[in-house]
């Protein structure tokens, strides 16, 4: 299986139903651009949201970003409409929000299928609802048949239907993070952190962003292009890291070393567990590099 090492550090939510956006979409220093039909366009709007959006797309000239189109629930009178209307589109990935179990992704799947989606063009869900977070196992299990390739978590709905507060440190949280992540890494998927709701509080932001770049996440889901550069820094290896990295590559590289699988680099025990994490992180800040 080729591993795909594109960074995914940020994902810049837009809205489908505001054409400047869209374009100033295509300037930002995003990793990826979730175009938005489920909840930031209003009911009036989803009609003419979702031409718009299958027309940017279209339009193309979205660089190294990844597009990925957020669809209303299959449950609402816009869901289907969204599927049919985006088959032919560019995008890399559908994001289905308000996903309960594993029934949810097979009926998502097939309907992409339906709707003429090529094989390539994953899905992600969102996850957000109290029963979602207690079928994370069989969610993301799902991944072995279907088009499931990404969760993105949804703490704003989650706290809203659980009750659980949102405050600083998002401890009470903590287990749902880690169960997501688990989740994900034991079948392959991407996952995201959800939104900071607040767009002003850098020292906020920043620590969510560590949180979970510590808890294991790939990325995180934003709502503001003024929280790209702290998402994008805390999400990238830092020189200590590359530096670290490049030593274990080099040690196991040595001709010294040969057949090896245990050394000791720079005063720490480096296994070949350890080589196989270097190499992914020196890839990674490789394609953030040549994005310049």
């Amino acid at each position: 299986m080729t591993v795909d090492s594109r960074p995914i550090r940020s994902v810049l939510y837009m809205p489908a139903s505001n054409a400047r956006a869209m374009a100033k979409a295509r300037t930002l220093d995003c990793d990826a651009v979730a175009l938005d039909l489920e909840d930031a366009v209003a009911p009036e709007a989803k009609a003419d949201a979702r031409a718009a959006l299958v027309a940017e797309t279209l339009a193309g000239e979205f660089g190294h970003r990844r597009l990925i189109a957020r669809i209303n629930a299959l449950s609402t009178p816009w869901g289907h409409d969204d599927l049919n209307a985006l088959g032919a589109a560019p995008v890399e990935a559908v994001l289905a929000p308000k996903v309960d179990d594993a029934a949810d992704i097979v009926t998502l799947s097939q309907a992409m299928d339906e709707a003429g989606f090529a094989p390539e063009v994953a899905l992600w869900v969102m996850i957000e609802t109290p029963r979602a977070v207690l079928a994370l196992e069989r969610i993301a299990a799902c991944a072995a048949t279907t088009r499931l390739k990404g969760f993105v978590l949804g703490l704003n709905d989650l706290a809203k239907d659980s009750g659980i507060a949102q405050l600083p440190g998002r401890a009470a949280f903590v287990p749902v993070l880690t169960l997501a992540v688990l989740a994900a890494r034991a079948n392959g998927l991407i996952i995201l952190d959800g939104v900071c709701n607040a767009i002003e509080d850098t020292a906020l932001l920043e620590a969510e962003c560590i949180q979970a770049r510590d808890s294991g996440f790939d990325g995180k889901t934003l709502i503001h292009p003024a929280q790209l550069g702290v998402c994008n820094r805390v999400f990238a290896p830092t020189e200590t890291d590359i530096a670290e990295a490049q030593s274990i590559v080099a040690a196991f590289a040595d001709p010294a070393n040969a057949g090896k699988g245990a050394l000791r680099v720079n005063g720490k025990m480096a296994e070949l567990l350890h080589l196989a994490q270097a190499e992914r992180l020196l890839a990674k800040a490789q394609a953030i590099a040549a994005r310049g």
